[in-house]
């Protein structure tokens, strides 16, 4: 702890086996593959063909975020595309603790995404059940977008709920995050930094995840 999990959503496609590559050789954690149906969030990413491909060359965990409606129709294709952490949108989910719980019976870690406006205190009944929390730091579905300044609260009050529900789910925070607001993040009580641009637009991005680690493991809280 903590860790980072670069966005694959800011790499190049065009090489993406070298972004994948460098990732692979850094201090990076996980991936983190944000898959976008343009219905939930209006932008479309990518599915279950380029996951599978990135799980052929990825040497660390893949960390599957579903910013999509229904969730709950494609928890088998994704394991079966190779991934590890599989994290559903608390606003998309109907049945939250049953698609929690067949996240969990298809072998992977089970998370809950919650958008800006959404608060902490929603996660209250399901923060026992559930591996990680992806805390929404930007409105989802384009990179590139400020951190919301509000979320270091958000974090403070999910980090004394873990506590008091005696949870092991680890924080993530996905959108904005910096070299700049890294340590703030982690010191607020964030277990998980997701990078985007930050890693993938700078002149080295191997450096860059080094900083971002050893920043945050300065901070820890």
């Amino acid at each position: 702890m903590p860790l980072i999990a670069p966005s694959v959503l800011s790499a190049d496609f065009a090489n993406l086996v070298a972004d994948i590559k460098m990732v692979n050789q850094s201090k990076a954690d996980w991936f983190h593959l944000d898959v976008m149906d343009g219905v939930f969030v209006p932008n479309i990413t990518f599915g279950m063909p380029v996951i599978s491909a990135i799980k052929k060359h990825a040497a660390k965990p893949l960390d599957v975020h579903l910013m999509i409606v229904h969730p709950e129709r494609y928890i088998s294709d994704f394991k079966k595309a190779g991934t590890d952490v599989l994290t559903v949108h608390l606003e998309a989910s109907t049945h939250l603790h049953r698609t929690i719980q067949e996240i969990k019976h298809a072998g992977m870690k089970a998370g809950v995404a919650i958008n800006p406006h959404t608060p902490a205190e929603s996660l209250s009944e399901i923060i026992g059940e559930i591996d990680l929390v992806c805390v929404m730091s930007v409105n989802p579905g384009f990179g590139g977008q400020s951190f919301i300044e509000n979320t270091y609260h958000k974090i403070v009050a999910l980090r004394k709920m873990i506590e008091e529900k005696q949870s092991s789910a680890l924080i993530e925070i996905d959108g904005g995050v910096t070299l700049d607001n890294a340590a703030r993040i982690t010191h607020s009580g964030a277990d998980v930094l997701v990078a985007g641009n930050t890693v993938f637009s700078s002149a080295d991005p191997t450096a860059t995840i080094s900083k971002l680690k050893d920043i945050a493991l300065s901070f820890q809280a």
